[in-house]
């Protein structure tokens, strides 16, 4: 798309079937030209092999893809592995995250013996084997519940870049204001790497608010007022799920932001509307289908 750019996040299917539909997500997808889509990986390499599969079959279909990669209880030379594994297999993108403790995301993390020990260590790992990696990192404009203070964020965030980092990704979030505050701390401390606002497409707003809890993401009053005027009625809370993301991206679109990734959910309606809605590129994709 010439006036913005989007890209779309999926998790590994679980079966067969659900491995169809998300081929079937991503092509519908396709038509809004994304700048790339991704692939996440489960805690621990839980999800090491569907995501390799899933991750080759939506590049087979023509999508750029990028695969999750974690640093969690894997060695150093089996992450070389899966890398170098990438990279035969012709994948050029790599989503690089510490990633949570096995035991849940808000439990203490701790480094696997004889593996990468945190995110910047990833980076540099992919790099050194492969320097024309593209490799995204992740960065939290509510701070990631183990910073302490926003010097500790930031210092983190730059040993990434450091490290070799081509972009971040961010966290979720509920306001337009706090990415925009993010991204000038951010360039207030001399870091200048691309940061891309993660918008959430969960439609299931309780789930969604007990997982916020977990990982450090505030949940405005207004915006949960919102959702609970729709509680109980699924097609009106996709409807409000539709609307509350879209405008929270016209509000990011109006304080200079041009890059989007929407978390998916492994689903194409909402993602679709919002895509259309936000942009008369996808319009014109969606009317010449």
């Amino acid at each position: 798309m010439s006036d913005i750019n989007i890209s779309y996040e999926f998790f590994p299917p679980k079966s067969e079937v659900s491995s169809r539909n998300l081929l079937s997500v991503a092509k519908k997808l396709k038509r809004f030209d994304p700048a790339f889509v991704s692939v996440t990986y489960g805690a621990g390499g839980t999800t090491q092999a569907r995501t390799f599969d899933a991750v080759k079959d939506i590049a087979q279909a023509g999508l750029k893809t990028a695969a999750h990669l974690t640093c969690v209880d894997a060695t150093q030379a089996e992450i070389d592995a899966i890398v170098d594994g990438y990279y035969d297999a012709g994948i050029r993108n790599i989503v690089a995250l510490r990633g949570d403790s096995p035991n849940g995301i808000d439990k203490a993390y701790t480094p696997t013996p004889g593996g990468y020990a945190y995110g910047s260590d990833l980076v540099a790992g992919i790099k050194s084997r492969h320097a024309d990696m593209d490799v995204s990192v992740s960065a939290y404009p509510e701070r990631h519940p183990e910073s302490g203070h926003w010097d500790a964020e930031i210092d983190n965030l730059k040993r990434k870049v450091d490290a070799g980092a081509d972009r971040a990704i961010t966290q979720y979030f509920f306001k337009a204001d706090t990415f925009l505050s993010f991204v000038d701390k951010v360039r207030a401390a001399g870091v200048d790497l691309p940061i891309v606002p993660g918008i959430m497409l969960q439609p299931n707003f309780e789930g969604l608010c007990n997982m916020s809890a977990k990982c450090g993401v505030a949940v405005p009053p207004d915006v949960r007022a919102r959702f609970d005027r729709a509680a109980g009625d699924k097609d009106a809370l996709k409807d409000e799920t539709t609307a509350f993301a879209t405008g929270l991206i016209e509000d990011l679109k109006a304080g200079g932001v041009k890059d989007f990734h929407l978390y998916t959910l492994n689903k194409s309606a909402i993602a679709s509307t919002v895509t259309r809605a936000i942009t008369p590129a996808a319009r014109r994709a969606t009317q010449a289908a």
